[in-house]
């Protein structure tokens, strides 16, 4: 989805939103029925959960699916069915050795075929799983690209775009016109 597009989307769904434990928390309901929640840091608005949910041909609604952010702890502020697990929407990576060739199995990938390339480097002696940009349709530069290791995590950086920036910054306006209000709980909630 272009980025425009996205945007377009964001501003035409129902909106709802409340704040707590220093996150600013919205809920988009939109008119296809899709379903998306959001976290954002209340101070910095860094956003730090994203998750998805669709009704199946029913009209049952579906589990929630992680896109941006981790998974919430067992017991830690969710309750029933809600409750994320992890390896419902994260990568999964597996070796699977058969008689005849070494597999490899990357779990929790929701996309087609065709938008994984996936090649040899016989010089660095390795395989390469790539992905097509289709989410923003810009191009990608390997400047943008920052590689650390901290924890026994190898972490992955991408520089946003000049123009997600600034639609991240259009929807930040956007979501300043959803009005909340204090509960007795001291919490925000949308009036």
């Amino acid at each position: 989805m272009a980025v425009t597009g996205w945007l377009e989307s964001v501003r035409a769904a129902e909106k709802t939103a409340l704040l707590q434990d220093g996150r600013r928390k919205v809920h988009y309901l939109f008119p296809d029925g899709k379903e998306m929640a959001e976290e954002y840091d209340e101070m910095t608005s860094e956003l730090l959960v994203r998750k998805w949910r669709v009704k199946s041909a029913l009209g049952a609604l579906g589990p929630w699916q992680l896109e941006v952010g981790e998974p919430a702890p067992s017991g830690a502020g969710s309750l029933g069915p809600e409750l994320i697990k992890e390896n419902n929407a994260n990568p999964i990576f597996l070796r699977k050795d058969t008689k005849m060739s070494f597999q490899w199995r990357i779990r929790n990938l929701p996309y087609p075929k065709d938008v994984y390339r996936v090649c040899v480097d016989p010089k660095e002696r390795c395989i390469i799983v790539r992905t097509t940009n289709k989410k923003h349709q810009l191009p990608l530069d390997e400047a943008s690209l920052s590689v650390a290791h901290a924890n026994c995590t190898l972490i992955i950086s991408y520089q946003k775009p000049k123009e997600v920036v600034a639609a991240e910054s259009e929807l930040q306006k956007e979501l300043k016109k959803v009005k909340t209000a204090h509960g007795s709980d001291g919490d925000c909630k949308t009036q």
